[in-house]
C-alpha cells in the first residue's frame, strides 16, 4: 500500500475519512440550526460520550455546517484551570467584530461591543504578544455587575440582539465542557435560558464527558428542559466495517471480512482506535487485499502506540495514589465498578480515598456513570492498566 495515499486520520479531533454512526445527532444539530435561522425555538446541543467517541470531530461538522448555512460560528475549548469568561471573551470578541464589518451593520451591534468592553472589565486580552483593545468605552449598566450569571446573560442577549438585527444567526461551539466549574455552568444555562425566552438567534452547541449531564442538573435544575444530551458512544459493528472498508475500497484496495472483524473486535468499535488500526494495517499490507493477518500484525503495532503515547501520557499526569487507585479499577474488570469494591482491593475505607476519586475526576480520567459506580473515561484504558501492572515502567 501506499503510504503517500493512506486515507486514515488518526489524531485529536481530525475528521475521519467516513463519519459513520453520527447521522442521527448530527440531523438534530442540523434541525436546530434551521429552526433558529428561521425565528423558531430549538434546544441547544450537549454532546457526551468518552474519549476517542468522536466529540470533537463533531463539534467541527456542526460549525462546518452551520457557516455554510450562513451562520457566523465559533469554536473553543474548556481546559482545566481555565475561567469561563476568559475563554469566552475572545469568542465573543470575534464574533461581533465580525457582525460590525457586514454591511448591514446595525446599532444593536456597535451596543454588543460596548456591552463586551464592559463585560471584559479589567481582563487584558491578548492576541500575537500584543494587547488587543476594543476602542469604545463600556456600556454602563450591563455586563459590569462583577456577578458572573448577570453578567454573562447580558453579555449573550446583547451578542444575540446584534445577531438579529444584523440578520446574521451566531453558533457557538465549546468543547470539555466538564471543566467548567458548577457556578460557570449555572451562568452558561441562564445565559442561554434568556436567549431561548427572547427568542433571539444565537445557539449553543458543547461537548464533555458523560458527567456533564449531571453537572449540568446540578448546576441549573432546569438545563434538560433547554438542551439536548445526545450520547456518543462505540459504533454498532456495521458501522465500525464502513469507517474502515469504505476509504480503502475508495482508494482501490480492498479488505477482508476476518480483517474487519479483528478490528473490530480489538478496538471494540471506537472511533479514535478505528482510525489508529486503520492507518497501520494500511501501512503494513503489501498487496492490494488486507488480510486477517495484516489486522493481527496491526493490532500488536498499535497496541504499542498507543501504549508509548495515548495511554501513556495520560498515566503520567496522575501520582502514585490515583495510579494504585487505577489499577485496582482495572483488575476489577471491564466496564463500571462498585467505588465500595474499589475502595476494598485498596484495603481502604471508600470514604478516605474520597480525595484521590475527586482528583481523578478532575482530571478527566474517570467518572461516575451511576450513583457510587466508576468507570474510566478513556476507552480501553482498563487493558492498558492491566498491561503495565503485568510489566512496571514506571
Amino acid at each position: 500500500m501506499d503510504k503517500n495515499i493512506n486515507p486514515f486520520n488518526p489524531g485529536a479531533g481530525v475528521s475521519p475519512p467516513e463519519l459513520a454512526g453520527r447521522s442521527e445527532v448530527l440531523g438534530t444539530a442540523l434541525t436546530a440550526l434551521t429552526r433558529i435561522q428561521r425565528g423558531k425555538h430549538a434546544k441547544s446541543l450537549m454532546v457526551l460520550g468518552l474519549r476517542g467517541v468522536g466529540k470533537t470531530v463533531l463539534l467541527n461538522q456542526i460549525k462546518d455546517r452551520a457557516i455554510t448555512m450562513g451562520y457566523l460560528a465559533e469554536m473553543q475549548e474548556a481546559h482545566d484551570g481555565a475561567e469561563l469568561k476568559q475563554l469566552l471573551i475572545p469568542v465573543l470578541r470575534r464574533l461581533l467584530l465580525r457582525l460590525d464589518r457586514l454591511q448591514n451593520t446595525v446599532e444593536a451591534v456597535k451596543k454588543g461591543i460596548r456591552v463586551l468592553r464592559s463585560f471584559i472589565g479589567n481582563i487584558t486580552i491578548a492576541a500575537g504578544g500584543a494587547e488587543v483593545t476594543l476602542g469604545v468605552d463600556p456600556e454602563v449598566g450591563y455586563a459590569d455587575s462583577g456577578n458572573l450569571e448577570d453578567d454573562l446573560r447580558d453579555m449573550l442577549i446583547a451578542t444575540g440582539e446584534a445577531a438579529r438585527d444584523a440578520q446574521t444567526p451566531v453558533a457557538i461551539l465549546i468543547d470539555e465542557l466538564q471543566y467548567l466549574s458548577k457556578e460557570e455552568l449555572g451562568a452558561l444555562i441562564r445565559g442561554i435560558h434568556a436567549i431561548n425566552q427572547a427568542g433571539l438567534p444565537l445557539v449553543l452547541f458543547g461537548a464533555g464527558l458523560p458527567q456533564l449531564a449531571g453537572q449540568a442538573g446540578d448546576a441549573k435544575s432546569y438545563a434538560e428542559r433547554l438542551f439536548e444530551f445526545p450520547r456518543l458512544g462505540a459504533l454498532l459493528e456495521a458501522d465500525a466495517w464502513k469507517a474502515i472498508r469504505d476509504p480503502v475500497e475508495e482508494e482501490g484496495a480492498t479488505i477482508s471480512e476476518d480483517a474487519l472483524r479483528e478490528i473490530y473486535e480489538k478496538t471494540h468499535g471506537y472511533p479514535y482506535f478505528l482510525q489508529e488500526w486503520g492507518y497501520t494495517v494500511w501501512n503494513i499490507a503489501e498487496g492490494e487485499t488486507i488480510t486477517e493477518q495484516d489486522a493481527r500484525t496491526a493490532t500488536s503495532e498499535s497496541i504499542r502506540k498507543l501504549d508509548e503515547s495515548f495511554f501513556r501520557v495520560r498515566f503520567d499526569r496522575t501520582t502514585p495514589a490515583e495510579r494504585d487507585y487505577m489499577r485496582c479499577l482495572a483488575e476489577l474488570g471491564e466496564g463500571p465498578q462498585r467505588s465500595a469494591d474499589v475502595a476494598s482491593a485498596l484495603g481502604r475505607a471508600a470514604t478516605s480515598l474520597g480525595p484521590v476519586r475527586d482528583s481523578l475526576i478532575k482530571k478527566g480520567m474517570i467518572y461516575s456513570p451511576e450513583y457510587a459506580q466508576i468507570a474510566f473515561t478513556v476507552p480501553l484504558f482498563d487493558e492498558f492498566m492491566r498491561r503495565v501492572t503485568a510489566t512496571p515502567t514506571a
